[in-house]
C-alpha cells in the first residue's frame, strides 16, 4: 500500500491489487469495503469486468482493485475451474499496458490466490521482518517459487528481499540484517523499513503513510524504495 502511493507521488500509474481477504490495502487506502459493489472476488469468480473492479484513491494516479472477505472462500470455489492457477493472469492482461506498475498484496498464507499471484506477476518482492522466524519463512518461501518458475511461470523473477520493521538498536535486527545479506547479496534493497509509530497508525485514518504524514520515516523509507525500484527497472 504505501510502496503503491510512493510510485504514484513519483509520477507513475500504479494499479495495488488486493488480494488479501483480510482487506487490508483496501481499507488502509480509505476503500469502504462494505460499500463496494465489485472487488477481486467478483472478477475471478463471477467473470466481471476487471474495469469495474477498479477503483481511484485519494492519490492522483494510484487505482484499487478491492478485496473482500468472501475470497476465503474463493479458493475452494476456484478448485473446479479449468486452468485454475492463471486466473489472475487473465483478469490483469488487459491492464498491463496501461499502467506503469501493477503491485499485487497477498495474505501471507501460500493458498491457490497467492499461486495466482505469483504466476501473474513478473517479479516477487519478499518482505523480512527483522525478528528470528521470518528467516524460516523464506525457505518456504522460495521453495514455492522456485516450483511457479518450473511449472506455471518461468519468468518469475525476485526483485529483492525488503527488510522491514527494522530497528537498528536491536542486536537481533543487526543479525538478520547480515544474514540475508550475507545469503542474498545484490538482492536485498538498499532501503530498509524501520519500525515507525507514524507507519503503524496511517492505515487506521485509511491514508497511506506519505499522504498521513510526509516527513515520517516511514514515509521516507517507502519513497526511497520506490524510487529505488524505479531504478532498478530502467
Amino acid at each position: 500500500m504505501n510502496l503503491a502511493a510512493s510510485l504514484a507521488t513519483l509520477e507513475k500509474k500504479v494499479l495495488l491489487v488486493d488480494a488479501d481477504p483480510q482487506a487490508n490495502a483496501s481499507s488502509g487506502l480509505g476503500v469502504d469495503v462494505s460499500e463496494i459493489d465489485c472487488s477481486i472476488y467478483e472478477c475471478i469468480i463471477d467473470h466481471a469486468d476487471v474495469r469495474d473492479a477498479i477503483y481511484t484513491t485519494d492519490i492522483e494516479g494510484l487505482d484499487i482493485i478491492p478485496s473482500h472477505i468472501d475470497l476465503v472462500g474463493a479458493e475452494i470455489e476456484m478448485l473446479n475451474l479449468p486452468n485454475r492457477e492463471r486466473v489472475l493472469t487473465e483478469i490483469l492482461a488487459p491492464m498491463k499496458d496501461e499502467y506503469d506498475y501493477i503491485l499485487i498484496d497477498c495474505s501471507p498464507s501460500l493458498g491457490l490466490i497467492t499461486v495466482n499471484a505469483l504466476t501473474a506477476a513478473d517479479s516477487v518482492i519478499i518482505p523480512v521482518q527483522c525478528e528470528y522466524f521470518a528467516l524460516e519463512g523464506i525457505s518456504k518461501l522460495l521453495n514455492t517459487i522456485k516450483i511457479i518458475k518450473s511449472k506455471l511461470n518461468p519468468s518469475l523473477e525476485i526483485e529483492g528481499f525488503l527488510l522491514t520493521m527494522y530497528d537498528s538498536r536491536l542486536r537481533l535486527a543487526n543479525q538478520i540484517y547480515d544474514e540475508v545479506k550475507k545469503h542474498f547479496q545484490e538482492l536485498v534493497f538498499k532501503t530498509v523499513i524501520q519500525r515507525n509509530v507514524k507507519l503503524s497508525e496511517a492505515p487506521s485514518h485509511g491514508l497511506p503513510v506519505i499522504l498521513y504524514d510526509t516527513d515520517s520515516t516511514g514515509a521516507k523509507n517507502h519513497l526511497a524504495l520506490a524510487k529505488e525500484i524505479i531504478e532498478k527497472n530502467k
